[in-house]
């Protein structure tokens, strides 16, 4: 069976929407990309920093609550549906919680078969991209780059530091023929 989920692993910053935008441009087909940032924007701004919901202290630490859980959830849920559907998706992804992130995805996903890439970069080049992007709270890819790729078994890892994103989709794209 033809992958028709990539799901892209790393820290903020790590270069995993370049990387996306890459891989829309060459594979072949249709490829929709959803990402940690879409279900944050659709969430409403009552669960941001809150308790319940999302929290980013002040240097980028991010924790998360239960309402927070349950809407995850559903939105994963929603994606491996719509792959079941027959879309090609590929998700650009923040493990905060590691090996256990990727559980909860592999749960959701049952027998569905995924590509997991992770994406990795020095943490100090992320932070640099981070500080220079200006949405973000600096501190995030600092705080996550110990964690997201903890536990976390992957098909294919790319390393963004001196790779630019197109070669990065490159060697993507050639381990899905």
């Amino acid at each position: 069976m033809q992958t028709q989920l990539i799901v892209l692993n790393g820290t903020s910053s790590a270069g995993k929407s370049g990387l996306t935008r890459c891989l829309q441009a060459m594979l072949p087909d249709a490829w929709l990309t959803f990402g940690i940032d879409n279900l944050l924007a659709a969430m409403p701004r009552s669960l941001h920093n809150t308790e319940a919901g999302i929290a980013i202290s002040p240097n980028g630490r991010i924790t998360v609550g239960a309402d927070f859980r349950a809407l995850e959830s559903a939105w994963m849920h929603g994606i491996a549906a719509t792959v079941r559907a027959g879309a090609r998706i590929i998700v650009d992804e923040v493990f905060l919680g590691g090996g256990a992130s990727q559980r909860r995805w592999l749960d959701v996903l049952g027998d569905q078969p995924a590509c997991w890439v992770g994406v990795h970069c020095d943490p100090a080049v992320a932070a640099g991209r981070e500080l220079a992007r200006g949405d973000r709270i600096p501190g995030q890819a600092l705080s996550q780059a110990p964690v997201v790729h903890a536990g976390v078994r992957y098909d294919i890892e790319v390393d963004t530091t001196h790779t630019e994103s197109i070669d990065c989709a490159r060697i993507i794209a050639a381990t899905l023929t």
